[in-house]
């Protein structure tokens, strides 16, 4: 459930009502416009109140939202404000709006920046959201793209979230799910690869050997760790 913002007259109102109504469905808050863990830390003690009153025992996650300046240059205290966090989310159109950024579309949401800027317009800001994500242990998901229709700018848009190692991206529409989901599982090539590397890091390691070599090519432990993850997550989707 999405509440609205803090700095509002019904965020709060949001955040209790919902969460004393629906008790035990709820399972994760998310919250818009985070800018000081302050902000985290008030969500975290009105649901600690909630679930005593209700006899709760499983805590309701919290998702936060970075979407201003004031929110980046916090985001690390922001990631470790709460054990409840899951997840920091990039919010594109009001960062932008925040640090003055141009405006080059109808959504605002991440389509057309090719045409004012020659690489990844965000790629310092999403980039410290998951590196702060990643520190504490939590999801980082991308903004969501505002053309719906626009399935290859989407892919395209989520492909540089993934590199940049976002977990997911969210969506405002159905249609865009397919090609979320593709864009941010691994594919049988990516899994065939980490199969590889593994196999052959095994086999290095019963024969007492340190380093690893596939199709001539060294591969190091940080490699290693890299393929076990995707081979991680690739088996929890069920892919191998």
């Amino acid at each position: 459930m999405r509440i609205n913002g803090l700095d509002t007259a019904f965020g709060y109102r949001d955040l209790l009502e919902v969460a004393e109504a629906v008790g035990g469905r709820l399972d994760t808050v998310v919250v818009p416009k985070v800018e000081h863990e302050g902000d985290v830390y008030a969500v975290d003690r009105m649901l600690s109140g909630v679930e005593k009153a209700l006899g709760r025992e499983a805590p309701v996650g919290i998702e936060a939202s970075i979407e201003s300046a004031r929110g980046l240059e916090r985001v690390a205290a922001i990631a470790g404000a709460s054990p409840r966090l899951r997840s920091l989310v990039f919010g594109v159109a009001d960062y932008a709006a925040s640090v003055g950024a141009r405006l080059v579309s109808l959504s605002g949401h991440g389509e057309n920046e090719e045409a004012v800027y020659p690489g990844h317009r965000w790629h310092f800001a999403l980039s410290r959201v998951v590196m702060a994500a990643k520190a504490r242990g939590l999801a980082a998901i991308d903004a969501p793209y505002g053309h719906f229709r626009d399935l290859e700018g989407l892919a395209r848009a989520a492909g540089l979230a993934a590199a940049l190692g976002c977990d997911g991206k969210w969506a405002i529409h159905p249609d865009q799910l397919e090609t979320i989901n593709r864009t941010f599982s691994p594919s049988t090539e990516d899994i065939a690869r980490a199969r590889r590397i593994l196999e052959a890091d095994a086999a290095a390691r019963a024969a007492g050997r340190g380093a690893v070599a596939v199709d001539g090519r060294m591969v190091d432990q940080a490699t290693v760790n890299l393929a076990r993850k995707l081979w991680e997550q690739a088996a929890r989707l069920g892919l191998c």
